[in-house]
């Protein structure tokens, strides 16, 4: 099943679109290969109001946001995981709205590091935030006028969450399924088993439209999840025949396999080699020495 993306999205900086009935987008201004035209933030109802990944520290989001929330008060900010482009404006706009801050849990890899072991991701996540409630899986939060159910989505983080708003067929899938790009699945902060596993919890519900932490809204989301997964197959195989091959570094597989890629996202893509390598170990199809690292070597 070929996997088509969609980049056309215009971002609108600053200002709150329209884009459900009762549900607004507004997009930082914080462009890069990673975050596309940047991060996403919703509001949902219309009286009292939700907020859902507002962000990072950006003083011109803050100040759209406040603007869209217009001196309505704001019951809850959600957040679907801890990296720095999606959590921290929500303590600051929590201790501000007097909101209830809700996750799955704080920052956490997928796995404890191995010895020796360096986590390439430190920077990228939001290791102060704290949920003032932590949302079990699958629970319903209501609002006015709204409820939010919580589904949670490891592989991109170990905590990431989905939010369904109940009644709409609508799913606010961050930065698990986005229409422009696959999502990044690196160790040990991601895993790809749990990612795949994730994917399948999403065929599972009967959800209309996707509205993603970057880019547009995935308007035929279990044809697209469908695709997704059948993407990552496809790289599982071509990593297991480059190792096959000959290729035992990741580097080496890298170059190989991601032949089309900017080369600003190779480190990156490396991360995601090693995810599938990980997995391949665990399944017994690759042989490694000691634990899958990324300066690794591999055989089968």
């Amino acid at each position: 099943m070929s996997l088509v993306f969609d980049s056309s999205f215009a971002p609108h900086y600053g200002e709150a679109v329209d884009i459900a009935p009762n549900v607004q987008r507004i997009t930082v201004n914080n462009p890069s290969p990673f975050t596309f035209h940047g991060t996403n933030s919703y509001l949902v109802g219309q009286d009292t109001l939700a907020l859902i990944d507002p962000g990072p520290i950006d003083d011109a989001h803050h100040a759209a946001l406040l603007k869209a929330i217009a001196g309505r008060p704001v019951s809850h900010i959600f957040v679907s995981h801890t990296h720095r482009d999606h959590s921290p404006l929500a303590t600051v706009m929590k201790n501000e709205l007097g909101a209830i801050l809700v996750a799955e849990g704080p920052h956490r890899p997928a796995r404890a590091l191995h010895i020796g072991e360096i986590n390439l991701l430190d920077a990228s996540g939001d290791i102060e935030f704290v949920p003032d409630m932590i949302a079990p899986d699958n629970s319903l939060i209501d609002g006015d006028g709204w409820a939010v159910r919580t589904i949670h989505t490891p592989g991109h983080t170990a905590n990431h969450v989905v939010f369904a708003l109940e009644g709409t067929g609508i799913l606010f899938s961050a930065d698990h399924v986005m229409a422009w790009a696959t999502s990044i699945v690196a160790p040990p902060d991601g895993s790809m088993s749990d990612y795949m596993a994730s994917l399948d919890r999403l065929l599972e519900l009967e959800s209309r439209v996707y509205f993603p932490g970057h880019g547009g809204p995935v308007t035929r989301p279990k044809t697209f999840v469908r695709g997704l997964k059948a993407h990552r197959k496809m790289r599982e195989r071509a990593i297991l025949e480059r190792v096959k091959s000959g290729d035992r570094t990741i580097p080496a597989m890298v170059k190989a396999i991601y032949r089309e890629t900017d080369p600003r996202l190779y480190g990156a893509a490396g991360l995601s080699v090693l995810a599938h390598l990980e997995d391949l170990v665990a399944r017994g199809r690759v042989k490694t020495e000691a634990n899958p690292a990324i300066d690794g070597v591999y055989w089968v």
